[in-house]
Order: structure tokens, then C-alpha cells, then sequence
């Protein structure tokens, strides 16, 4: 960082008594201040307070010996650095306007800088005009090109507190950062990382800004950048008209309205938001053409507008169009065979699944692939030109360890604390269990789960009652979920669904024994209610159905994890806490440098789901149970679930009955189940998370007065309820921001959620769901005793394989999702991961933030040997054993690929 000892002129010091000052009495007064200038700025350095400032001006009228006037000003250069891809330069130079770009650069005039000074004129009362200079271009290394200006800043100019940028280019740039430094030798510099597009002058006629590492609060901003703090913010709101623009910066707010097409045949879709029926948080506004049949819907287009700057990098855009190339490639194969994609046809036997990893395709030239086409237009080209190429998929860690794991029991229940859905099981609480659904629609509430059938299953151990007490039974309840539309879904072809209560028991050695999964049709019009309870059993014919109930709600299990845990829970609540924080919090905010870098990509990859996974006729809406009704589905959790106030891992728990609390134990709670693999780990992360953000909002908020007072965290905070989450801007659990406390929990759960949830409920997605029997995402033919008189029931007791291959999803439903899940699970290279080091961390700079950050890093580096050392101890039985997947969600760090492990800063994928 520039100190002053940079930025002022170099006094001489002689340490003689032949000192001379001018003949006045106000040379010594001035003399007299020059020191007391140098004592504070050495107070400020031990602070870790430096700053860049030209101070010399104060000095003039101090002579010192060998020096015959004062220096009157300061030179700096500043080096720019432009990041570009080898295949974005090599495009660029086949097109016209790189010809005009070339030229600019051998005149000089490529960039036009300018400093702001952070004071105000003290004459005029107005921003002190600019130092400008063009930077010209001085090198190129790879995907990176150099840039250096040079100034002569006069000595009164004051703190530089940010450098305006304008593109004189005729194309877009991407400034990765700007570094500024005094031209004495050995003179430190300090850098302002931008990591941002600039478009050109002639695209977008604002200057853009970018600010000193230096944070401020709003009452704090030095009196010459109040406008300009204020005017960017003005900038990134829009006036919430027209249609975005891909070189836009504008962040503003829609509801889903655009997951159907109503102008498509049977592609129509409820509008998710706004609505008491349906409500929902919101997405980021695109301003497309409304819809010719239904004004309320936007028209769907190939391109979904995000701000420019949330857009992936060329690393990152590279590797996921690559992954999704090749992934869809794979979901090809069984139908590249026949030359012929036939939707309807599942797999004819479990040797043709195990040939998905064991063998390669011969892929041809497909002529019948609409689907894809369909599915995802963007590499449908490139699928079409591939030819001779032996293809296919990985094998999943839970496969390659065990192949025949997923028919046991207890792996079954294991998953429910240690797979990719551990936010679905909870507490029986009380017996019998019961819905709150209107019974004289949907049928009986009290479920057909017995006290008698317990107290069978748990071999009479103790009574059911006493299970309850002593809090050993579990329940995976989707029930009431989808009970109103199980008809709605029949009606649809392919697909079946029931309302479902999947019971666990908690054994003496610490792990889940399922003891009855119940499955439940309501009563209609034509036929009463069927709801029918299966048992574990030791006979073929019950063993069968057991296996066909598994199947059943291991479907529903899959639609949860996607549509709630996944999808509405992370991707779909974060997106408005995004779109908030760039309209009320300046980028020089430090609670927006905090939060930044956990946004990260997020709102691509929305738009990308929006796009192609939840859009109607989409993979999630071709591929699971409730097929156009699942984001449906979606606002139904949103309005009976969501709350803030219970995001936080440690109140999900509580809410669950996994957890009580209690002071006296770590994390200030006890865990219902001992060995609950996620818990047991969320909850070191959880702590981690929460105690850098403590010692964070301590430093910037040493009183609570400021947070109060603070303008732009509470017009953050009052937009996220009222306008990102508007259908439930008026609930009571809300928490106010008004001590440190509830700023510290607000953020931390945001970050958790950003990080750590997703982190858990996606990277293990292709280890336990790549081999779909494990998890079908649909189940497709009802059970065969529903119907005593069809001939499905005699086709089941003559060859029950058949049955359970025929409720398994579709060769190319089953083979889409796994290549789509193969995608989702992937790190790319340029991940940036919680508590590591990437460009752009300002705190880096305060030697206090930089301490407690060490600190953070510290912690989840001991956190992850921790849960290197659970996973080798036998004693922890849910995630250590013979052929067992060991938990490795909430280990913080990963390599590039498929991994099973890493917890990103961001929803990055």
C-alpha cells in the first residue's frame, strides 16, 4: 500500500543544529505541524491505517538544509491488468472492430484513467477535478495484457479514493485490477482489484468506478466521494424499464415468469410470485417481450440477461460448456445404439445399467435427437458433428465401493443422515402421526403406521410409546406434501405418485433401522381412498413390494432434494439477497465485501436453470416424479416452510428435533442422534463461519448505535423482505438489525446457505444419484397390489424384476439427469473455496481483519483433519465401514472435478 512516506516529498534529515527557518514566526508554527503530520501518520501505521494521500502540501514553508523549495507534487503510475482467453483474443482479431482496437493502441489512447480525490474543494465546496492520463499498452503474456499511466498528482490533492475508467476501446474489457505505486525505488504499492467488464465509451457512457481498498460506512464516506457512492448505487437500480441488455449493469426484481411459454402449446406455467396461491422469492428482471397469450408471462429467448459482471469467467464457461458437452454426450449412448431415441423405453435388465460405466458406445451421427435439441439447444450443434467416439460415464463412488450397497436397508437409512437429502428426516414427536390435511378430502389424518406394526418391527423391545419418549423413532415425511397432487400427477403420463411416511428406529448401536414405509392415494370421485403400510418382511413377495416401496419414496425423496432442499433453498432464496445487496450496499460498503464473493456465479447458474432444468418441458420437468407440476411443488414448501429465522443450520435442527439445546455442549446444542454425519460436521463449519463473522462486524461495528444508523445495510435489509422476498415480507421471524448479534446471525446464515447448505445437498449428487437405482428421480408405474384385478400384479408375481425395472426411470431420463448430475458435482479449476485466498479480499490489507481471517483459514484447515479422523473410526458407523462412502461434504477444500468434497464460497454450479 502507498503510505505517505511515498506520496510526500523526501525531507533530508540532518541531525546538525544548522536548521533554518524562513523569517517569520509562522515558519516554526508550520515546521511545528509537519511533525505532528508525521507522528500521526506513524500512530496511523501502527493502526494498519495507511492510506494513499499526496501530503506534501502541508509541508510548504518548511526548508530544510539542501533543499531551496518545496516539492509541489507526487508521481505515480498506475499498471493495468486486462484478462482475456486465447480463444476470445484469437475471435477478436478476425473482427473488424479489433483492427480499430489495434489502432488505438499504438496511439496511446486505449484507457483513459482518472484519480478522484476523497476530499472536497475547499474553495468551491464541489469533487476536486480529476488527474487524468491514458494508460498505453506495454505488454502481453498469454491471457493477460499490460497496461501503465503515469501522473504527476499535485501535493494537495488529498487521499485518492478511486480511479475512474472509460473503454475508449470498441470492445468490451475485463480489468482484472489496477495497481497504483510511487516511482521511488523500493516504494510499496497497493492494488484495487476491479474484476469487472467495461464496456466501450460508445456502449455505455458512464465511467466506471472503481474504489480504494479502503471500507467505509455510509456516515463515514470522505466528503469527495458521498455523490459518486451514491450515484453508482442509482446506476446499478435502473429505472426497471426496457429489456436488459447482456452489457447492462442493472439489478432489479420479477417474479418467475418466465418458467413456461404460453404462446407453445401445452408449455404453459403458473407464474411463481406475487400471487397468495403461489408465492415465491424473486428472480432478477430481464424486461423480455410479454407473452401474446398471457400478458403476465415474459416470451422465453436463447440468451437469459444477468448483469454483466455475474457473468462465468472464460475458465469457468469453458469447463461447464465442455462438462455439459460431454455429459449430454453420455446421456446419448443408449439410445446412440439403436440410432433411435425412444422416451418410453426403460431399461430391459440391471446388466444394461452396469453398462453405462463398464463398456463404451460407438457413437454415430444421432439423426433422432430432438430431445436433446430440446433439452439443451446451446450444444445440440455439437452433438450433431460427433462421430467414432467411445464414450462413458464415470463410475459413482458408492458404486465403485459397493456395488449391491443400495438393496440394504441400512444403507437406505443411512442416507437420510449422511447422503445428500440430510434435511429431510425429523422427530416423531407423537403417535399416531397425523396430517394436517382436510380429511374429508384427502382422507383419514391418523396415518395407517400402527403402534402394533412398531412394536412388531422393533421386535418388542419396548412399547411404542417408549420409543417416543425416549426419542428413537424418525420419520422421512412427504405426506401432506404431495398427498393434493397425487391425482393431478396420474393424470399425467409416465409417472405415479402417493403421499408418503417413510419410519425409522434408532438402534442401541447408534444407527437408523427402517421399520415402515406407508404409502397413501386419496380418496376422488371414482375411487375411495388406498393408503397401504409395508414392512421389512422375509417372504419373496412382501421382500419384493418392500423393494418397490423403497423405490417409491426414493423417487419422492429425489423430487424433495432437488425441487426444496436444493433448488428453493439455496439457488432460488439467495438470488434476492444478491440483487439487494448491489442496489442499497456501495461496493466500498465492507458488509458488500463481505457478502460479494458468496454470490459468485449464482445468478448465472439461476439463469441457466431457468433456462434449461426448471423451465417448462425442462430435464426437472421431464425426468421427475411430479413432472409440470414440480415447481409447483416448490411454492407449496416455500409457503408452508420457509423462514429466515430457520435457514440457520443450528434452528433447522432444533426445528427438526434433531437437536436440543443445550449450553453446556459444543455449538450450545445436542444432537437427538449421535452419529449424524452432517450435523456432527455442519455444525463445526456452522461455528467457523459464525466466529469470523463476529470478529468482522466487531471491527467495522464497535457499536451497535451504527448499525441502527447505518442507511445502506438497513435499505439492504428492508428490500430483501419487502421486495426480494415480498410474498412474506410481513411474517414476525424476521430478525431485526439492530445489535451485533443479529447482524453476526443474519449474515452468518446467509453465508451458511451460500456455502455450506449447498455444499452438502450438490457435490454428492453423482456419488450417490449417478447410479440411479439408488435414487431414481421418478417412479413410473403405481405398486402392483394397488390394483388387485390388473394384469400388473400377475406380471409382478411371475417376474418382479421386471416391475421394479419398469418403476425405474426411462433410459433417457435416467441417463439425462446423470449426466446433468455429473455436471452439478464438478468443481471447476477456478473455484474459489471458504476461508481461502482469492483476489479481491480488502480486509487483507487491515492487519486485524487479516489476523482474524488467518484465523478462519486456520480453523476449517483443522476442521478438515477432523473429519479426515471421524471418517477412519470405526466407532462412527454411519460413515466409516466396509464399502461405506465416507462423509467428505463438509471438508472445506477440493481439487478440481468430481470429488465429493469442497465447500465453495458460493453457489457456483
Amino acid at each position: 500500500m502507498l503510505t505517505p512516506q511515498m506520496t510526500k516529498p523526501q525531507i533530508n534529515h540532518c541531525y546538525s543544529p544548522r536548521l533554518f527557518f524562513l523569517p517569520n514566526s509562522r515558519s516554526a508554527c508550520k515546521l511545528e505541524r509537519t511533525q505532528l503530520l508525521y507522528q500521526s501518520y506513524c500512530l496511523r501505521k501502527n493502526r494498519g491505517l495507511t492510506s494513499i494521500r499526496c501530503m506534501a502540501g502541508e509541508m510548504k514553508g518548511a526548508i530544510v538544509q539542501g533543499t531551496s523549495k518545496p516539492t509541489e507534487s507526487t508521481k505515480l503510475k498506475a499498471i493495468l491488468t486486462v484478462r482475456a482467453s486465447t480463444v476470445e483474443r484469437l475471435l477478436d482479431n478476425l473482427s473488424p472492430t479489433q483492427v480499430l482496437d489495434n489502432l488505438q493502441d499504438l496511439l496511446g489512447r486505449s484507457l483513459l484513467l482518472e484519480l478522484i480525490s476523497s476530499e472536497l474543494d475547499p474553495e468551491s465546496g464541489s469533487e476536486k477535478k480529476t488527474i487524468s492520463a491514458y494508460a498505453r499498452k506495454v505488454s502481453q503474456d498469454g491471457g493477460e495484457t499490460k497496461y501503465e499511466s503515469s501522473f504527476t498528482v499535485p501535493n494537495n490533492f488529498g487521499e485518492i479514493g478511486g480511479v475512474f475508467v472509460t473503454n475508449v476501446y470498441h470492445n468490451e474489457i475485463f480489468l482484472q485490477d489496477l495497481i497504483l505505486q510511487n516511482d521511488k525505488i523500493g516504494a510499496a504499492a497497493t492494488t484495487i482489484s476491479c474484476n469487472s467488464w467495461i464496456q466501450p465509451k460508445s456502449v455505455s457512457p458512464d465511467k466506471r468506478v472503481f474504489f480504494t481498498t479502503k471500507s467505509y460506512l455510509p456516515d463515514q464516506t470522505p466528503s469527495g466521494l458521498k455523490s459518486l457512492r451514491n450515484h453508482e448505487l442509482e446506476l446499478k437500480r435502473g429505472n426497471g424499464k426496457g429489456e436488459r441488455k447482456s452489457t447492462d449493469r442493472i439489478y432489479d426484481y420479477d417474479t418467475y415468469n418466465d418458467l413456461g411459454d404460453p404462446d407453445s402449446e401445452g408449455r404453459a406455467r403458473p407464474i411463481l410470485g406475487g400471487t397468495k396461491v403461489f408465492p415465491y422469492p424473486r428472480r432478477c428482471r430481464t424486461g423480455r417481450p410479454q407473452s401474446k397469450k398471457d400478458p403476465k408471462s415474459e416470451t422465453r429467448s436463447s440468451t437469459f440477461y444477468v448483469p454483466r459482471d455475474e457473468d462465468f469467467s472464460k475458465v469457468k464457461q469453458l469447463q461447464f460448456s465442455t462438462t455439459t458437452l460431454t455429459s449430454v454426450l453420455h446421456a446419448a449412448l443408449p439410445s446412440a445404439q439403436s440410432f433411435v431415441i425412444d422416451t418410453k423405453s426403460g431399461f430391459p435388465n440391471f446388466n444394461e445399467i452396469t453398462v453405462l460405466y463398464n463398456e463404451g458406445f460407438q457413437i454415430p451421427k444421432v439423426d433422432g435427437i430432438g430431445f436433446f435439441q430440446t433439452l439443451i439447444p446451446r450444444i445440440y450443434d455439437a452433438i450433431q458433428d460427433v462421430s467414432d467416439k467411445v464414450l462413458r460415464f464415470d463410475v459413482p463412488e458408492m458404486l465403485e465401493r459397493d456395488r449391491f450397497s443400495w438393496l440394504r436397508d441400512e444403507e437406505f437409512a443411512r442416507q437420510t443422515l449422511a447422503g445428500i437429502n440430510p434435511y429431510a428426516i425429523q422427530l416423531v414427536k407423537e403417535l399416531p402421526m397425523k396430517s394436517k390435511l382436510d380429511p374429508a378430502i384427502y382422507g383419514a389424518a391418523e396415518s395407517a403406521i400402527t403402534t402394533d406394526i412398531i412394536e412388531k418391527e422393533i421386535n418388542g423391545i419396548m412399547t411404542a410409546e417408549e420409543a417416543v419418549h425416549q426419542k428413537r423413532l424418525f420419520v422421512v415425511d412427504y405426506h401432506d406434501l404431495l398427498l393434493p397432487y397425487v391425482h393431478k400427477v396420474r393424470a399425467l403420463e409416465g409417472t405415479t405418485l402417493y403421499g408418503s411416511r417413510s419410519l425409522f428406529f434408532l438402534t442401541d448401536e447408534g444407527i437408523l433401522k427402517p421399520i415402515a414405509i406407508e404409502l397413501t392415494r386419496p380418496p376422488s370421485p371414482t375411487a375411495p381412498e388406498w393408503r397401504h403400510v409395508f414392512v421389512p418382511s422375509s417372504d419373496s413377495t412382501g421382500s419384493w413390494l418392500w423393494k418397490l416401496a423403497k423405490a417409491q419414496v426414493c423417487a419422492h425423496d429425489s423430487g424433495h432434494h432437488e425441487l426444496i432442499s436444493h433448488w428453493l433453498r439455496t439457488h432460488c432464496s439467495v438470488e434476492p439477497y444478491i440483487i439487494a445487496m448491489h442496489r442499497q450496499l456501495s461496493e466500498m460498503h465492507p458488509i458488500y465485501r463481505l457478502l460479494h464473493r458468496h454470490f459468485r456465479y449464482t445468478m448465472k447458474i439461476n439463469a441457466f436453470a431457468r433456462q434449461a432444468l426448471i423451465s417448462a418441458g425442462g430435464i426437472i420437468e421431464s425426468s421427475f416424479s411430479p413432472l409440470k407440476y414440480s415447481m409447483e411443488l416448490s411454492s407449496v414448501a416455500y409457503d408452508q416452510t420457509w423462514r429466515f429465522d430457520l435457514e440457520a443450520l443450528p434452528a433447522d435442527l432444533i426445528r427438526r428435533g434433531m437437536a436440543v439445546e443445550d449450553p453446556t455442549a459444543e455449538h450450545g446444542l445436542k444432537l437427538v442422534i449421535d452419529d449424524y454425519p452432517f450435523a456432527n460436521d455442519g455444525l463445526l463449519i456452522w461455528s467457523a463461519i459464525k466466529k469470523w463473522v463476529q470478529e468482522y462486524i466487531s471491527h467495522y461495528y464497535p457499536d451497535s448505535a451504527q448499525i441502527k444508523s447505518d442507511t445502506e445495510l438497513q435499505a439492504w435489509w428492508h428490500e430483501v423482505r419487502t421486495r426480494g422476498h415480498a410474498d412474506k415480507k410481513d411474517e414476525p421471524w424476521w430478525p431485526t438489525l439492530d445489535t451485533q448479534e443479529s447482524l453476526t446471525q443474519t449474515l452468518t446464515t446467509i453465508i451458511w446457505v451460500a456455502s455450506a447448505h449447498h455444499a452438502a445437498v450438490n457435490f454428492g449428487q453423482y456419488d450417490y444419484a449417478g447410479f440411479f437405482p439408488n435414487r431414481p428421480t421418478i417412479a413410473r408405474i403405481n405398486i402392483p397390489t394397488e390394483d388387485m384385478t390388473t394384469d400388473q400384479l400377475k406380471n409382478f408375481l411371475q417376474k418382479p424384476e421386471d416391475t421394479l425395472l419398469d418403476s425405474f426411470p426411462t433410459q433417457i431420463q435416467a441417463t439425462v439427469v446423470m449426466a446433468v448430475l455429473n455436471l452439478l458435482s464438478t468443481h471447476s479449476s477456478d473455484e474459489e473455496y471458504l476461508g481461502g485466498q482469492a483476489a479481491g479480499l480488502t480486509w487483507l490489507n487491515d492487519p486485524v481483519m487479516k489476523a482474524a481471517y488467518d484465523r478462519f483459514y486456520a480453523r476449517l484447515k483443522e476442521i478438515e483433519g477432523i473429519i479426515d479422523a471421524r471418517n477412519l473410526d470405526p466407532k462412527f458407523r454411519n460413515r466409516s465401514g466396509a464399502g461405506m462412502v465416507p462423509y467428505k461434504l463438509m471438508k472445506p477444500f477440493s481439487d478440481a472435478g468430481v470429488t465429493g468434497m469442497g465447500i465453495p464460497n458460493s453457489i457456483s454450479i
